[in-house]
């Protein structure tokens, strides 16, 4: 069953740590839309789950509410995007990455000016460099081809 998202930000975090389900790309880009706000400024969120969970289309839902209006995509082929609007989103797909020291080679710190929001794909690649309150996310599909979408503690 799917999770009303126009609930209060205390109501949202706490379905969230208990696994919000969407039925769309529109409901679990709502989804980010209202994590967004909860978010703190300079932010980490570490995105774990397989290939297409809806990770992308999360980070969709973040950028709107961001009011960053260039397209969304992946960025498997860039290994990271950077967005800019009320808030600088940098997207980053770890997957091949082979360490922290890879990571380091790319600068990013360079490109994380206040207020920022760093979401990571593939967080287990650099786990080590994520900052210890970091935002973790489990998504994943259900049986039913739902996606679900838990804040871990």
């Amino acid at each position: 069953m799917a999770t009303n998202i126009g609930m209060k930000m205390s109501d949202f975090l706490d379905q969230l740590h208990k696994g919000i389900t969407t039925d769309s790309p529109e409901a679990t880009e709502a989804v980010g839309v209202k994590l967004a706000a909860c978010l703190p400024v300079d932010s980490t969120l570490a995105l774990h789950g397989d290939l297409g969970v809806g990770k992308t289309t999360f980070i969709r839902g973040l950028a709107r509410k961001w009011e960053i209006n260039e397209p969304i995509t992946s960025p498997t082929f860039n290994l990271y995007n950077l967005y800019k609007g009320q808030r600088n989103l940098l997207h980053l797909d770890a997957y091949r990455l082979q360490s922290d020291a890879d990571l380091d080679s790319l600068m990013l710190d360079d490109f994380l000016k206040s207020p920022w929001c760093f979401a990571v794909e593939w967080p287990i690649r650099i786990s080590n460099a994520l900052p210890d309150n970091t935002w973790h996310l489990e998504m994943s599909i259900t049986s039913n081809a739902q996606h679900q979408i838990k804040l871990l503690d």
